[in-house]
């Protein structure tokens, strides 16, 4: 039996456009993921103070969801060129709600490390159908400017993530934070089941187990593609890197509480939400692998500055988090281009190409998560040593493109 569409599933027409709530959905639903990784930094170093359990056993709860992120990626992505993106996105909604029970009710490490996981599944459909359905709607032209506007919006639920779970985390619990994810995957799903419509075109189904594989490989042997997608990983490298160690570094280096780690994350947000605004304004006018170069370069000096205060001995809160929002700002610039560029040189396999960028993301941000777990010794060092390597291959990444578009 061929799969379709539901009869009801309007079919997009270039000249439509969508409200402002539509627009707000998709973010909700974009941040799903990263609420759910945000919110629960801060009860990191408490839930490895809970089970009594070594620096790298507690990382797992955030490098295993990682890599559960980033091969549930690599599944969305052609399930929904194939089924439709409404459907498969209420499942990752469900799932994700599921799972954010089961972590509130984890009796031991190993049962939150599976939940985790199962969460962590569920919240990776907000990583792929927002884009493709960006993408449906508006066409190539327009999707690397709304690419931009859509993460600048969902960037919001994890910028006050961290101080939320902070303050769950020192008034009530760490479990309260997985009780909150849970209610708000619940309430997302409930709006997209009743206001999102489909967006796929039938004329856009794709049918069969091979052709879902033939969709990999057409995107894995495009060197254009590897290019974009390369880069989008290295960018990743570089944020998680950083989300994986500050906690430990708030709270056990420098003495600082949960609370206090979450509301210094918020100038990690909002350097992020200003890269998005830089891209949503230069997209369209500059060229893309341009405005990814700028971005890039910003990240290098932000580097490059933290790396500079840790030398001369200056590690506070404000020489850890300040140098890092600049790298920010270049990565929020760089990455909607990068995402757009890469799902663009695939238009027909939007979802397929979206899916398998980020499985790259989450699966390279999920070992270099660990790495720094594992290495962490007090310092700042493995961190920003993880950092560097991100930078560096994405300013790789750039030239590469460049000489393929030449």
């Amino acid at each position: 039996m061929t799969p379709s569409l539901p009869a009801s599933a309007p079919v997009p027409s270039p000249e439509d456009d969508w409200s402002l709530f539509w627009v707000a959905l998709l973010a909700a639903v974009t941040a799903t993921g990263p609420l759910a990784m945000q919110i629960f930094l801060p009860s990191v170093p408490l839930v490895q103070a809970t089970f009594d359990a070594p620096t790298g056993a507690a990382q797992l709860t955030i490098s295993l969801a990682l890599l559960s992120v980033a091969f549930s990626t690599l599944i969305y992505g052609p399930l929904a060129d194939r089924f439709g993106r409404r459907p498969v996105m209420l499942g990752g909604l469900a799932l994700f709600a599921l799972g954010s029970v089961a972590c509130a009710l984890a009796p031991s490490l190993p049962m939150l490390i599976a939940a985790r996981i199962l969460q962590s599944a569920g919240g990776a459909v907000g990583m792929v159908l927002p884009r493709a359905v960006v993408r449906d709607r508006f066409g190539p032209e327009r999707a690397a400017a709304l690419l931009a506007q859509l993460s600048m919006v969902m960037v919001v639920a994890p910028m006050v993530a961290p101080a939320l779970g902070g303050v769950l985390t020192d008034v009530i619990d760490w479990r309260a934070v997985f009780w909150f994810t849970a209610l708000a995957g619940l309430a997302i799903g409930v709006l997209v089941f009743f206001t999102l419509p489909e967006t796929l075109p039938r004329s856009a189904v794709t049918y069969g187990v091979g052709t879902l594989l033939r969709g990999f490989l057409l995107c894995l042997k495009s060197q254009r593609y590897r290019a974009y997608m390369g880069h989008a990983a290295a960018s990743s490298m570089i944020f998680f890197a950083f989300i994986s160690a500050a906690p430990y570094l708030m709270v056990n280096t420098l003495g600082q509480g949960a609370t206090a780690y979450g509301l210094w994350f918020i100038i990690i947000s909002l350097g992020y939400m200003g890269g998005n605004l830089l891209a949503v304004r230069l997209s369209g006018r500059y060229p893309v692998l341009g405005l990814m170069l700028a971005g890039s370069t910003l990240a290098v000096l932000g580097i490059a500055l933290s790396a500079g205060f840790v030398l001369f001995g200056a590690l506070t809160p404000a020489a850890l988090f300040l140098p890092i929002a600049l790298s920010m700002v270049g990565s929020g610039l760089a990455a909607p281009n990068a995402q757009a560029g890469a799902i663009n040189v695939f238009p027909e396999r939007a979802g397929t190409a979206s899916g398998l960028t980020s499985f790259m993301q989450m699966f390279v941000a999920g070992l270099a998560t660990q790495w720094v777990g594992v290495a962490q010794n007090g310092t700042p060092w493995p961190m920003l040593g993880a950092m560097i390597l991100g930078a560096a291959v994405a300013l790789a990444c750039i030239a590469w493109a460049y000489r393929l578009e030449r």
